[in-house]
This record gives structure tokens, C-alpha cells and sequence, in this order.
């Protein structure tokens, strides 16, 4: 079935839109499954700990490389594929792309290289369709001041970082447009996801 993902720089509104999707899927009366990264199996949620612990600040970058493409592994081994396989469409809260923006061009370790990391890792599986919700810094960091949990150690990475990050998504929607479609996540959430409904239906088939 179809494989989908979102994407985007923190509170970009990535992971509401997913859940809206969600919904929309379910009052369709289709079968869906949806996981987010790192997480959603048992090794996934115990590296995510550690990728986003803030006592572990200073972490090797490749060693943060090599943590998301074990967690995402182990989900693509133990939950994505076979959900697949019965028919099922994925909805996936972060990916490939994430590691190619964050580790290979924020980080600074390559986008071929990372990619080639993670396709060996995940047997080769990328998305159907990938969502990328753009966000300037400014307005990324204001929802996070307004939001009650405290920064993880990705979130609490300087203001360029997070700079490069927002631009590293716009390359990637440039590299493949076959697949990533960039919409502005400071839209209203209602109008965002007719877009993304509209070209579920335009892209799939949905």
C-alpha cells in the first residue's frame, strides 16, 4: 500500500497534520497504521531516550547517525513492512529525510552519505509521498517557548542549526519533487490539511 511521511523543522505542525490525516483516513473507512521515529518499538523508545536525553549533549554526530538508523531499522523491520504488506497505508511522523537534513546536511556529514547509510538499513524503503511543513526559526522557537515540556537535546541546538535544518528541507524538496511536497506550516491547520487531502488525492489516489 502507500507509505507516507512528514516532515519539517520542530512545531512546524507536522505531527498535527499527521493526525489529521489519521482521522480523515479513518472516517473513510481505510485501513492505516501510524508510527512515528525514533520510537513505536521497544529498542525505537530506548534509543529515543538517548537520542534526545539533554545529558547526552555531546554526542558524536556520527554516533547520532547511527542511533536513528538502528531505531529506524527496527521499525521498518518490525512494524512498517509487514503493516505494508497486509495493505495497510503508514503514516510516518519523521523518516530518511530527517537524517538527511539534520545529520547529513546540518551536522555536516553528507547527504549521500547518510542516505546510503539508511538505505542499507532500512532495505531500501522510502516513501510514497513526504510532506514537508516549512517554518522560519523565529516562529519555530516561539511555539516551542509557549509549550510546557522542556527542550530536548535537538530542540536546544543553537538558532543556525536550526537554520540549516529549515534550509536542508527546502533542498530536499528541490532534489526530489516526485515525491516531497513543501507546504508553508504557518497557514491555518484547516487549510493546510485540504492541501495535504488534495494531494493525497492527486499524488495516490486516495
Amino acid at each position: 500500500m502507500f507509505f507516507i511521511t512528514f516532515e519539517g523543522i520542530d512545531q512546524s505542525g507536522k505531527s498535527t497534520q499527521l493526525d489529521l490525516l489519521a482521522h480523515a483516513f479513518q472516517s473513510a473507512g481505510l485501513s492505516f497504521l501510524s508510527v512515528r521515529e525514533p520510537g513505536d518499538t521497544a529498542l525505537g523508545e530506548a534509543i529515543r531516550k538517548l537520542l534526545l536525553g539533554p545529558e547526552h549533549g555531546g554526542m558524536d554526530r556520527w554516533a547520532e547517525t547511527l542511533l536513528y538508523a538502528a531505531a529506524r531499522a527496527q521499525l521498518v523491520a518490525d512494524v512498517i513492512r509487514p503493516a505494508l504488506a497486509e495493505g495497510n497505508l503508514v503514516l510516518c511522523d519523521r523518516y530518511i529525510d530527517s537524517s538527511l537534513v539534520y545529520q547529513g546536511i546540518a551536522r555536516g556529514l553528507g547527504v549521500e552519505r547518510v542516505l546510503d547509510l539508511n538505505m542499507s538499513a532500512t532495505g531500501g524503503l522510502m516513501p510514497d509521498l513526504t510532506f514537508v511543513f516549512h517554518l522560519d526559526v523565529e516562529s519555530s522557537r516561539s511555539r516551542l517557548a509557549g509549550r510546557q515540556a522542556g527542550r530536548d537535546r535537538i530542540e536546544s541546538e543553537p538558532l543556525e542549526f536550526h537554520r540549516l535544518v529549515e534550509a536542508g528541507y527546502r533542498q530536499l524538496e528541490e532534489k526530489y519533487p516526485e515525491r516531497i511536497v513543501g507546504i508553508d506550516g504557518s497557514l491555518a491547520a484547516s487549510e493546510i490539511h485540504g492541501r495535504v487531502l488534495g494531494e493525497c488525492r492527486r499524488r495516490l489516489g486516495i
